[in-house]
C-alpha cells in the first residue's frame, strides 16, 4: 500500500496507469460478485421488504404505491394505504427489471444492486477528481470504499434505498461542484436532482438542501449582495418547485419518520452521534460494532460503554475534520465538508433531541463518511511511514471483516436459507416449512396468512397477508397494534418455535373472532396455527 502513496508524489508514465488498473479491478470484482449473487440472491431488510409488499399489491391489481392489506377493524375488508414512510425507488427499480426481463424479485434486487454500485463508483470517482484530488487518490478512495462493510452489505441483504442512494450521491455532488454559472442548466439540475434523489431515498432531502446551499455559496462568494440574491433565486425557486411537488404528490398522503415527535429530550448520544459520523459512516465503525446505539446484532458495547466509544469517535472525527481543513488545499472541498457536516449536525441533532422516528444508524449519515474518505487518503499520502503503516493495518482489518461478513452471509443465504417463489433468501424460516406454506397458498384463494416477519408474506401469491410486528422478549407491546377483528375464510398463523408460551398466546388472542385453533408442526423450528 505504501507504494501507492509514494506514487502520489512522483507519477511516472507507468504509474499514471495505476488508477486505471485499480478502477478496472474494482469494477471487475463488482461484476464477478454480481454473477455469483444472481445465482443466489440475498435476503432483504425490513424497510425494502415493506416496499416489496407494495410491489406485491401492485402486481395483484392494487393502485400505484398502495399497500393493500386486511383491515384491522374487519379483516373481511381491505385497506389501501399510500406508502410514504419509505422512498419508492427501492421497489420500483427492481419492479422495472421484473417487467423488462421476467426475473424474480431476488434476481431483480441483484440487478438493481450491481447497476447502482457501478453507477455510484463512477460518480464518486468523477466527483473526487472534480473536487481537486489526483486520479490516484480518487482511485484509492474507491478502493477504500469498496473494502467497507457498508459496501458489501447488499451482497447479503438487499437494503433498498441505501443502494439507490449510493448510485445518486456521487453524481449529485459532481453536479454541485461542476456547474459554472446560473442558467437553465442550473435550474434543470436543481429541479431534477430533487426528484431523482427523493426517488432513490427520501432522507436525501436534507442532503439536497446542503448541496444547494454549497452551490449557492460557491457561485456567489466574493460578489455583491445583489448577485447573492440573483443566484439564490436561480437555485431556490426550482428547489421550491421540486420539494413542493414531492410534498403534494407523495409526502402529504401519509406519515413519514419526520412527522412524529415524542418531545424534546436532551441526551449525550443525540448530541454526539452526528458529530461522530465521519468515523461511524466512513470507516464502518457503526457496522463493525453491530450498531453502536441501535443494535443490529449481538451487542458489542453495552450500556455506558457505547457512550464512551461514541465520545472517543466524536473526538477523533472532529480531529479528522480539523486536519482536513488544515492540510487539504482545495477550498471547494473544504467548503463542501463544512456545509454538509454542519447541516447534518443541525438536522440529526434536532431529530434525535425531539425523538423523531429516525434510528441511530450511521447509514443516515453516509454522505459524511463518503466525503471525508478522499481527504483522509490525501492526509495519509503525506504522513510519516509509521502512520501510513498503522492506517494500512486499519484498512486491512476493515477489509478482512467485510470479506468475512460477505462470504459467511452469501453461503448462509445460498445453502441454509429457504427459497420460495420470490428467489429471496428467507432467513426467518426453513425450506421444509416454507414449502408447506406455499403449498397451502396454491390450494386456497380466500385464506389469510399471518407472519411476524416482513419478507415471508412476499412468498404468498394467491391469498391475503397480515404482518404482525415481532414481539421482543420483554413483552412490551400495545395490544391495539396487533388486534384484528372480523372473520374472512381460513386463517393460518406461522410462528417460530421460540414464540411458544406468552408470545404465541398473545398472537392468537389478537384474532378474537377465530376459535378452535389447532397447531401443526411445520418443522422442528416452526409451527402453524389454523382456524376456519
Amino acid at each position: 500500500m505504501n507504494k501507492f502513496y509514494d506514487a502520489f508524489y512522483t507519477m511516472s508514465s507507468e504509474k499514471q496507469n495505476l488508477p486505471r488498473i485499480i478502477n478496472g479491478a474494482i469494477f471487475a470484482v463488482v461484476l464477478i460478485l454480481g454473477v455469483f449473487l444472481y445465482k443466489a440472491p440475498p435476503s432483504v431488510f425490513p424497510d425494502p421488504a415493506n416496499g416489496f409488499r407494495v410491489m406485491r399489491s401492485m402486481e395483484m391489481g392494487g393502485p400505484f404505491n398502495h399497500l393493500v392489506a386486511p383491515d384491522q377493524g374487519d379483516i373481511a375488508q381491505n385497506t389501501s394505504d399510500f406508502l410514504t414512510w419509505w422512498s419508492p425507488g427501492q421497489y420500483l427499480v427492481p419492479f422495472a427489471f421484473k417487467l423488462l426481463f421476467g426475473v424474480n424479485t431476488g434476481q431483480a434486487s441483484v440487478l438493481t444492486t450491481i447497476l447502482c454500485q457501478l453507477i455510484g463508483l463512477a460518480g464518486l470517482y468523477a466527483f473526487f477528481k472534480k473536487i481537486g484530488f489526483s486520479p490516484l487518490v480518487s482511485s484509492l478512495s474507491l478502493l477504500f470504499i469498496g473494502c467497507q462493510q457498508f459496501f458489501v452489505v447488499p451482497y447479503v441483504f438487499y437494503n433498498g434505498g441505501e443502494t439507490l442512494f449510493f448510485a445518486f450521491i456521487g453524481w449529485f455532488l459532481y453536479g454541485c461542484v461542476s456547474i459554472p454559472n446560473t442558467g437553465w442548466r442550473l435550474a434543470a439540475f436543481v429541479l431534477l436532482s430533487g426528484w431523482i434523489g427523493f426517488f432513490c431515498k427520501s432522507s436525501v432531502v436534507w442532503m439536497y438542501f446542503a448541496g444547494l446551499l454549497f452551490l449557492w455559496i460557491r457561485l456567489s462568494f466574493g460578489k455583491a449582495l445583489k448577485e447573492w440574491i440573483k443566484k439564490g433565486l436561480w437555485i431556490f425557486l426550482p428547489a421550491l418547485i421540486s420539494v413542493a411537488a414531492i410534498w403534494l404528490f407523495y409526502l402529504s398522503k401519509g406519515q413519514n419518520p419526520a412527522t412524529a415527535s415524542a418531545g424534546i429530550k436532551f441526551t449525550l448520544k443525540a448530541l454526539c452521534f452526528p458529530l461522530a459520523s465521519p468515523l461511524l459512516a466512513g470507516f464502518s465503525a457503526d457496522d463493525l460494532s453491530h450498531g453502536l446505539i441501535y443494535h443490529t446484532g449481538s451487542v458489542i458495547f453495552p450500556g455506558v460503554w457505547a457512550i464512551i466509544v461514541l465520545l472517543i469517535l466524536t473526538e477523533l472525527s472532529l480531529w479528522l475534520i480539523v486536519s482536513i481543513f488544515k492540510r487539504v488545499p482545495n477550498k471547494n472541498y473544504k467548503l463542501l465538508i463544512l456545509v454538509f457536516y454542519i447541516s447534518a449536525y443541525a438536522f440529526f441533532a434536532f431529530a434525535y433531541l425531539s425523538q423523531r422516528s429516525i434510528s441511530y444508524e450511521a447509514r443516515h449519515l453516509r454522505v459524511i463518511g463518503l466525503l471525508v474518505i478522499p481527504g483522509t487518503i490525501y492526509l495519509i499520502s503525506r504522513a510519516r511511514p509509521l502512520y501510513r503503516t498503522l492506517f494500512n493495518l486499519l484498512w486491512a482489518g476493515i477489509a478482512v471483516t467485510s470479506i468475512v461478513y460477505m462470504t459467511k452471509g452469501y453461503f448462509n443465504n445460498k445453502n441454509k436459507s429457504a427459497h420460495g417463489v420470490t428467489g429471496i433468501a428467507q432467513q426467518a424460516i426453513d425450506q421444509k416449512s416454507l414449502d408447506q406454506i406455499m403449498a397451502l397458498d396454491r390450494q386456497n384463494t380466500n385464506a389469510t396468512f399471518v407472519f411476524v416477519n416482513h419478507s415471508l408474506g412476499l412468498e404468498i401469491k394467491h391469498n391475503r397477508v397480515i404482518i404482525e410486528q415481532p414481539i421482543s422478549d420483554d413483552l412490551k407491546i400495545n395490544f391495539d397494534d396487533y388486534e384484528h377483528d372480523g372473520h374472512a375464510g381460513p386463517l393460518y398463523i406461522i410462528l417460530p418455535e421460540s414464540y411458544a408460551g406468552p408470545k404465541e398466546k398473545f398472537i392468537l388472542k389478537a384474532f378474537p373472532d377465530y376459535h378452535g385453533w389447532y397447531g401443526t408442526m411445520l418443522s422442528d423450528n416452526y409451527v402453524m396455527y389454523a382456524a376456519k
